[in-house]
């Protein structure tokens, strides 16, 4: 019996929210917006953080609401918990990201609290051993994964000797970090110039703005700016085969070039991308997982960051498919690069993407780190609107040209994990293969 797919329905048009914005004297931007869905707020504050120590800003992510001067780590915990509160830090080659949500009628008081972690974290000895230890740790064992390993070589290849080639630091780089150096990066680093807070839910966006220039108008604006030099576009060249003797299975990673967020291609190249291997009705998700079951999850994403965009394409193999796998990547990159999508397949990208972005943008959390995203990159919640036109305007013959311009497997960087005795062979048959040194 066959089964007919019902046709695809309208897609929904996107209301965007009320919000707000204020710049405080102290160089601290505020994005207020209600969302009038469950009584909480998100938080998200966004501190440009490049080019900082790798070592001390990883620890320094970990250790922030570990104690000031007045309060400790289980206090800070303890009073967020008094207002249904949250609060984390993580750090990317970018900008340091503090997360976090509370109920709406603490709002003010988890400012408070925020405010007196950015303006008096005392990074107590005790507490800074703690996390010096369990960061060490969470990086050997991330070493002893190949999907890890793969994303080091990669980066590696791709960006050189550039602040985005290595984003991770080595465990005993961690475990020299002091205390003291700690307070001097934090002190020089976390600032409010050029800082973007983003506040996310059931209040208005005005009463929002006002609780922030209370809390944190008193933030100190000094310290210093770092910028990053442009990122350097993939250079192609001979496959890099990274050794992992013994390996059941191989870390097929790729980098092509990208465009950013701003750029005339960028809706049709996230189309082209879905496409080719985006999300599960892709044509590379149908070849090597459904018809050849080579794996189970590969996977293509745009990434962006502030210095550059980069396309990647991300697959473990069995080790004795490894070279078939390249083949088909290699294959179903060039079929699209040459052959324009049929205008079903454009339809049905094109419907996954709206629906992403609006189911994106459809709870708090979710449109908080949007809008967070956004502001690393200078763009607002009018972008989302923006980018869902052109995501429909999109031709059949722009997607095409996206394709050829970007997805061409002959500007691929690739990078192969895996033991290399019994794959290096096979994959040098189909091109040239670079040992790791």
């Amino acid at each position: 019996m066959t089964h007919v797919l019902p046709a695809l329905g309208p897609a929904r048009k996107l209301k965007l929210p009320r919000q707000a914005e204020r710049t405080l004297p102290n160089g601290l931007t505020v994005v207020a917006v209600r969302r009038a869905a469950v009584p909480l707020v998100e938080v998200r504050l966004r501190v440009p953080f490049p080019r900082a120590h790798l070592a001390r800003a990883s620890l320094l992510s970990q250790s922030l609401f570990t104690g000031t001067a007045g309060m400790s780590t289980v206090e800070i915990a303890a009073e967020l918990q008094t207002v249904g509160g949250a609060l984390s830090a993580g750090l990317d080659p970018d900008r340091l990201l503090i997360s976090g949500n509370g109920l709406v009628s603490g709002l003010d008081r988890l400012l408070e609290l925020l405010a007196e972690v950015l303006t008096g974290a005392a990074y107590p000895g005790d507490e800074v051993a703690t996390e010096r230890e369990r960061l060490a740790d969470q990086i050997q064992l991330a070493g002893s994964q190949p999907q890890h390993l793969a994303r080091v070589a990669l980066l590696k290849r791709v960006y050189g000797n550039h602040p985005y080639g290595v984003q991770t630091p080595e465990a005993e780089q961690v475990r020299a970090v002091r205390p003291a150096q700690l307070r001097a990066l934090h002190g020089e680093r976390l600032h409010p110039g050029g800082s973007v807070l983003v506040l996310v839910g059931d209040l208005p966006p005005e009463k929002a703005l006002d609780a922030a220039e209370k809390a944190l108008g008193g933030w100190n604006g000094g310290g210093k700016q770092a910028v990053l030099p442009p990122a350097p576009e993939p250079r192609p060249g001979p496959l890099l085969l990274v050794d992992r003797p013994g390996a059941v299975q191989s870390s097929l990673r790729m980098a092509l070039p990208a465009v950013p967020r701003t750029h005339p291609d960028h809706a049709a190249l996230q189309l082209a991308n879905l496409i080719f291997g985006g999300y599960f009705s892709s044509r590379w998700v149908e070849n090597i997982r459904e018809d050849k079951g080579y794996t189970y999850g590969p996977n293509s994403l745009v990434e962006h960051a502030s210095a550059g965009s980069v396309l990647t394409v991300n697959a473990d193999v069995a080790t004795e498919v490894t070279a078939p796998a390249l083949l088909e990547t290699q294959y179903e990159l060039g079929r699209l690069a040459a052959l324009p999508p049929d205008e079903a397949e454009l339809e049905q990208a094109r419907q996954y993407a709206l629906g992403t972005l609006l189911l994106g943008a459809s709870t708090q959390a979710g449109l908080a780190g949007l809008l967070s995203t956004y502001a690393g990159f200078g763009l607002r919640l009018d972008f989302l609107a923006e980018h869902a036109a052109r995501l429909a305007a999109a031709t059949r013959a722009e997607v095409a040209a996206a394709a050829a311009r970007y997805l061409a497997p002959a500007r691929a960087v690739t990078v192969v994990l895996g033991d290399a005795e019994k794959v290096g062979g096979p994959l040098s048959a189909l091109t040239a293969v670079e040992p790791a040194a």
